[in-house]
């Protein structure tokens, strides 16, 4: 499935999403938004779908944040509505329940950065580039910070968000904003073995995993030690737990029924 803004497209049991806008960066607009949240909607809708990669056309830049071109449409908002667009694109990732890569594939900057913190992993080449230029043209990564806040330590990201300027992979790899940093050449098959790794995993226990590391995120020790020994329960009733302690018995591959 295309548009002129985003491609879709079912790649073994990975779902791709891509921004399609090369000659502008793959910068954001309504467009891009839509897209990558009609990926996330399709990618859950596929039960053969086990993995989302995020990524941008080309080889220059992954996001460069919002299109500037169209003088103040970038921070235009309905103040009728009480949420933006973008904002419902990151609660949508934080609600999901397939396992996400951004592959960074060059500049990563601005909305970029919130586009890559919505993914649970993150490869990229170690020679893109990273940041939070927002204050440059009078703004500031608002919606980022809410996603960055709990991957990134607190005084990079306030150097990263005050002063504006631009990091490069080694530093986010540092950070934590990456789980790899590798050679361009290297970018595509480090992106294909880790989503080997995850597609031949339970799709249950990923599924309902991913759901209580949401669900345990704001509560203290008491709360979410009291939520997951029930949650551990629940698990071991399902069929995908059945098989995978049967195929460990057994000394097989499991087969999973994804129930």
């Amino acid at each position: 499935m295309t548009d002129d803004s985003v491609v879709i497209e079912k790649r073994g049991q990975a779902l791709w999403i891509t921004i399609n806008r090369p000659d502008k960066r793959n910068a954001i607009n309504a467009a891009v938004v839509e897209g990558i949240g009609r990926g996330y909607r399709q990618a859950h809708g596929d039960a053969e779908a086990r993995v989302i990669v995020l990524t941008g056309a080309g080889d220059k830049a992954f996001c460069a944040g919002a299109d500037l071109q169209a003088t103040g449409a970038a921070f235009a908002a309905d103040f009728s509505k009480p949420n933006v667009d973008y904002a419902d694109l990151l609660r949508l990732s934080q609600n999901a329940t397939k396992p996400s890569i951004a592959r960074i594939n060059g500049v990563c900057m601005a909305g970029g950065m919130g586009l890559l913190c919505m993914t649970d992993m993150a490869v990229a080449s170690d020679a893109a580039l990273f940041g939070l230029p927002e204050v440059k043209v009078g703004v500031f990564p608002m919606q980022v910070m809410s996603l960055l806040q709990n991957i990134a330590p607190r005084r990079l990201i306030n150097e990263w968000a005050l002063t504006g300027e631009p990091f490069d992979a080694n530093a986010a790899l540092a950070a934590g904003l990456l789980n790899y940093a590798v050679p361009v050449a290297e970018l595509d098959a480090k992106v294909d073995w880790l989503i080997a790794r995850l597609a031949d995993k339970s799709p249950t226990a990923i599924r309902r995993g991913k759901y209580a590391m949401r669900a345990i995120g704001a509560m203290s020790f008491d709360q979410a030690i009291a939520y997951t020994e029930s949650q551990i329960a629940l698990l071991a009733m399902t069929e995908d737990a059945k098989e995978g302690l049967t195929a460990f018995a057994e000394k097989r591959k499991p087969v999973w029924p994804g129930r």
